[in-house]
């Protein structure tokens, strides 16, 4: 009866032809075509003898959507999720993938000023071999105004001095969860934080901070360039997030697992950092605390683009919706979707103090507290007991990790 009822609209002309639908839509006939070949559009009626397709004109407001959605490179599997959704969470959905699409850019654009200072030094060096003369101590920067440590260059950063750190790890369950899917770890070689969530959250944390402790850092100490340093830490990060997968796939709901991952690994002469997710890197230096990491999450988007102030977000229903996570699959994670973490190169200086924490410290404990903290803290043993503590008496509605290194003459 309902097949019937659509041809007699479509004889009684309530709906129109393919070609009528095109000039409604502004789409081309080819294009509904292939909308309906991938379940995007259904067309309202389909001829069962002759395959005319038939739409209704209330279709072109969500024929429209789609091509806007095309236009701004969202891929078909995607859209298909977006058009099904109502208006307030087809909103939210564009604003992640749009967020995420900022975040990828602002990454590779990261690399290519690296790769122009790379090059450019090379250059530089290629004169001073052939003429004699230059500025021997000139490295790039990619860092921003703010990030006093960041490197795009193929100096060091720590000069002749050779130079250690000296570290604590501390995690904590809080006041309110009954179970601890942080992790942190605090070496020799290696400080990192992992804030796990889903089912397998503590296996998440567990095993993408796992994956970064190959004894090949240690081998390897002070033997790589700045370009070959980038490329291991692309291959450390692409080990973490093989591992939370294989981590996951045990677990009753391995597509809601996974992890941040916030984490510094020291060579001997430079700090590289692997980033993705709203666990956080700060930087002490000069009595100044900077923060040196980027949270890969929808409010954090929100007050980059004017639209949230840092009041609001505190508040915000969406404020734990990440966008970049290492997760164990891409069907329900509670993320856009798995992608590689950040890296990049720290110049580090005698004195230095990092802190690393997942948001149960920074989501609660202003930067002011934190930065009183920090500095109070004779060394990083007392400083993470202080910040748990801080954390706590904030009333510690979360898990809390914190790693805090200082960089100091060795000896």
């Amino acid at each position: 009866m309902e097949r019937e009822g659509r041809a007699v609209r479509a004889v009684s002309g309530e709906l129109v032809t393919i070609g009528e639908f095109a000039r409604l839509s502004r789409l081309s006939a080819k294009a509904l075509r292939r909308y309906d070949e991938l379940g995007l559009l259904r067309p309202a009626l389909a001829d069962p003898v002759n395959g005319y397709r038939y739409y209704d004109p209330a279709q072109a407001e969500e024929a429209r959507l789609v091509a806007w959605l095309r236009r701004i490179g969202m891929p078909l599997s995607r859209i298909g999720r977006v058009v099904a959704l109502d208006a307030g969470a087809a909103a939210v959905e564009i604003r992640a993938y749009w967020a995420r699409v900022e975040a990828e850019t602002a990454a590779r654009r990261d690399l290519a000023m690296y790769l122009v200072d790379h090059l450019s030094a090379e250059g530089r060096t290629m004169t001073r071999i052939s003429g004699g003369t230059g500025n021997p101590g000139t490295t790039g920067g990619t860092g921003g105004a703010g990030d006093p440590g960041a490197i795009g260059g193929t100096g060091s950063g720590a000069g002749a001095v050779p130079l250690a750190i000296r570290c604590a790890a501390l995690t904590d369950t809080g006041t309110v969860r009954t179970t601890n899917q942080d992790a942190a770890f605090a070496g020799p070689r290696l400080l990192a934080v992992a804030d796990g969530f889903g089912a397998g959250g503590a296996e998440a944390s567990a095993a993408a901070i796992e994956a970064l402790k190959p004894s090949v850092w240690g081998a390897r100490e002070g033997a790589l360039s700045a370009a070959d340093l980038l490329n291991a830490l692309e291959d450390t990060a692409d080990s973490a997030s093989r591992a939370v997968r294989d981590a996951v796939a045990p677990c009753a709901a391995p597509d809601g697992s996974g992890t941040t991952l916030t984490a510094m690994l020291w060579t001997g002469s430079r700090l590289g950092l692997v980033h993705i997710g709203d666990s956080r890197a700060y930087l002490l230096r000069g009595g100044e605390l900077f923060r040196i990491t980027q949270d890969h999450s929808l409010v954090q988007s929100m007050i980059d683009d004017g639209s949230l102030t840092e009041e609001e977000a505190a508040s915000h229903p969406q404020r734990a919706l990440l966008l970049k996570a290492l997760v164990g699959g891409v069907g329900s994670a509670p993320v856009a979707v798995a992608v590689r973490p950040d890296v990049r190169l720290r110049e580090v200086r005698a004195g230095d103090r990092y802190l690393l924490c997942s948001d149960g410290l920074s989501a609660v404990v202003d930067e002011a507290e934190l930065r009183a903290a920090v500095i109070a803290a004779d060394d990083p043993e007392e400083a993470v007991r202080r910040l748990v503590g801080l954390a706590r008496e904030a009333g510690g509605p979360d898990n809390v990790a914190c790693a805090v290194a200082d960089v100091a003459v060795e000896g």
